[in-house]
């Protein structure tokens, strides 16, 4: 059966977070993101790192690199597709609130905290918020069509400018080849990437069919796919549900920092995205060499909350814990590494290992193989010369005839 897709989202990127009731002020802010940080364990984490050093590029709209939270952290890179029709703060809503949950420092005594507050954001422009109820979409020149895709040059231009982990809060129906190998690029250069699995759980063909269509880049191997839970660690219920889900992260009424330094709250699986996107910076700070399937390991296996049987498609593995993966990546690092053999020593007790002779001529063999050699020489002369010398025959004497007899006529 196939799913009956609104006229928005056939081959074009979509922003997946809504906007809901805004937080009153900094102080309050941080009050209200207390339960998503908790959630996260990320506090745990920060004892260790808080990102210094990791550069998380953000492939959304713009982001107003304006804000107390984000000021001298945010670079631009160039539009990777979109046209930004109108220069106001709705163009930049979703960019923002996204930058400032992966790289939040907060201001004077309250302000939002990201998940990494000390990371970078690469700001890449691919998402035109140009509104469509709730939704978002690219202008008509950009959509996903023929060679190329927005989303596969932003991938590229990423893994070729220094980020470590590219933050995708946006996704489209259908795979697309050049965007399936811009993952391919970027997973071989040891980027990380995290993008959103949807928000299509309640949709009617997830509800006649128990899972939801698959939403791209989250369906392609390699990309951390991200769902979404609520304050209680339950499913949200417009969180996609197929096996494209790896963890999940709150993405319910979650407090951001909006475009001009004011607040408000996201809900939508690209919310947890970003939270998500900013833990896997965490870790890349801490272990900068750290394969991207490394990572992947480390959020899985220590995540909670997972069902019984270890993994659903609802939650995936289960929601992120910070301070559990920062110390599993630790670990899988450490089994990983090779260690080099001391000169001149070995393990365990016993004599040395001496190595072996090298090959080469063997004397005895040698001296026999030359004997036996000579003496089949000598044998061989001696048979000729015996031969040589054997007395010849002599001629029979001719016979004699009877005396006074003749022979017979």
């Amino acid at each position: 059966m196939l799913r009956r897709r609104r006229p928005w989202a056939a081959g074009v990127l979509v922003a997946l977070s809504v906007m809901v009731a805004a937080p009153a002020g900094a102080a309050d802010v941080r009050e209200d993101q207390h339960w998503v940080l908790k959630a996260l364990n990320v506090e745990q984490a920060w004892k260790v790192t808080k990102g210094a050093g990791v550069t998380v590029a953000l492939v959304d709209s713009r982001v107003d690199g304006h804000v107390a939270e984000l000021r001298g952290r945010v670079v631009s890179g160039p539009g990777m597709g979109s046209v930004t029709s109108e220069n106001g703060p709705a163009e930049a809503w979703h960019g923002t609130a996204m930058a400032s949950l992966i790289a939040g420092a907060g201001k004077g005594g309250g302000g939002l905290l990201g998940t990494a507050p000390e990371a970078r954001i690469l700001s890449l422009p691919v998402v035109l918020l140009r509104r469509n109820g709730d939704q978002s979409t690219l202008p008509e020149e950009d959509q996903r069509t023929g060679a190329d895709s927005p989303l596969a040059r932003a991938i590229r231009y990423a893994a070729d400018h220094g980020a470590e982990v590219v933050s995708m809060s946006l996704g489209a129906y259908g795979p697309h080849r050049a965007e399936r190998e811009a993952v391919s690029y970027a997973l071989s250069r040891g980027v990380v990437l995290v993008a959103a699995v949807g928000n299509d759980g309640s949709s009617d063909y997830a509800l006649d069919n128990a899972t939801s269509f698959w939403n791209f880049p989250a369906g392609y191997s390699g990309v951390i796919g991200v769902g979404a839970v609520d304050s209680g660690d339950r499913p949200a219920l417009f969180s996609s549900d197929n096996l494209s889900v790896l963890v999940s992260a709150p993405g319910v009424d979650v407090p951001v920092v909006t475009p001009g330094g004011d607040y408000g709250a996201s809900e939508g699986t690209s919310a947890a995205t970003a939270l998500v996107a900013g833990v896997a910076a965490l870790i890349k700070a801490k272990y900068p060499n750290i394969s991207p399937h490394l990572v992947s390991q480390a959020l899985t296996s220590t995540a909670r909350s997972a069902s019984a049987a270890g993994y659903d498609d609802h939650i995936g593995f289960g929601v992120v814990d910070a301070g559990a993966a920062l110390a599993r990546a630790g670990e899988l690092i450490s089994r990983t590494a090779e260690v080099p053999a001391p000169t001149g020593e070995h393990f365990g007790p016993g004599l040395q290992h001496q190595e072996p002779a090298r090959p080469g001529p063997d004397p005895v063999r040698l001296w026999l193989y030359g004997a036996g050699l000579l003496g089949g020489l000598l044998a061989f002369t001696g048979a000729v010369v015996m031969l040589s010398r054997r007395p010849e025959l002599t001629a029979p004497a001719p016979a004699r005839h009877a005396e006074g007899r003749r022979p017979w006529p």
